[in-house]
């Protein structure tokens, strides 16, 4: 069994999903496909159930994806470790947003035990950049959030998050169990300066061009709503002070988790962080 087709099948074992598992790997589905039934005729029974509604592993598929990712792990450990041989083997992390959320914990803990010689160094990056300074090559890999301008990069997404409005407590709209965006469509918004990805800006706007203060960081997002009732949004799930309140968007689209890296940048350290990441953050 080739390392390559492995890479393939646990993709498809993860997305449940051949289209998905084709964006994530970059390629078209037809040669994936083919790829997997090539595979299911060198182990000899079937790894997959396809129907309309999905994929859904069969028992032979189950041990192999097991099998598959110990050994893609043990894979990258090999290639980490001589690279560890060559030098000091360096990756630096991005990290946008909630520095507690329990993804980046897992992540951390996890990529530690099995990569006890790599220099991990993070960079917190400010709201004005998604990519946490990966286009200015400060960093290697991104822990952010999408949408943004996903131009010669690479994207996978680890989770995806409801929104919510953020209000202060003692605001009439807080006491409803949710709202729409046209709802807040009167209210000051916080938003982003000048420079901003606009994809981004966009998102975080509702999609409308809004007036309020500008902000770059969590807390300065936090106090425009405590001093200013500045209306904003936010994933649920944030610890957010008492004073504040959060009432989920029933037309906002969700929240995407990702871990972004440079097109073509093929580093071991990175694919092992990333597939490590898609563990960690799973629900």
């Amino acid at each position: 069994m080739e390392l390559r087709t492995l890479r393939y099948f646990v993709a498809v074992a993860e997305e449940l999903h051949f289209g998905r598992a084709a964006a994530r790997l970059h390629m078209s589905q037809p040669p994936l496909s083919r790829a997997i039934k090539r595979l299911e005729a060198e182990v000899g029974a079937p790894l997959l159930v396809r129907s309309p509604a999905g994929v859904t592993l069969t028992p032979v598929g189950a041990v192999l994806l097991d099998e598959a990712r110990a050994l893609l792990g043990h894979a990258d450990r090999v290639r980490v470790r001589v690279s560890a041989a060559a030098g000091v083997a360096t990756v630096t992390v991005g990290i946008l947003g909630d520095s507690t959320d329990p993804g980046l914990s897992r992540l951390a803990a996890a990529y530690r035990r099995s990569h006890p010689g790599v220099d991990i160094r993070v960079r917190d990056a400010d709201l004005t950049d998604p990519t946490c300074g990966l286009r200015a090559g400060l960093v290697d890999v991104a822990l952010t959030r999408a949408p943004f301008d996903e131009t010669a990069l690479t994207v996978r997404v680890l989770r995806s998050d409801p929104v919510g409005a953020v209000l202060r407590a003692d605001d009439p709209l807080a006491r409803r169990d949710r709202l729409r965006l046209a709802e807040l469509g009167d209210r000051r918004w916080f938003r982003f300066p000048p420079g901003t990805d606009p994809v981004w800006q966009s998102y975080w706007n509702g999609g409308e061009p809004r007036e309020g203060p500008v902000v770059r960081a969590v807390q300065e997002c936090v106090q425009a709503v405590l001093w200013n009732g500045t209306v904003g949004l936010a994933p649920l799930g944030h610890d957010l002070p008492a004073e504040l309140a959060v009432v989920p968007l029933v037309d906002m689209a969700p929240s995407r988790v990702v871990a972004v890296w440079n097109e073509g940048d093929t580093n071991p350290l990175i694919r092992s962080l990333v597939d490590t990441a898609t563990a960690a953050y799973r629900p």
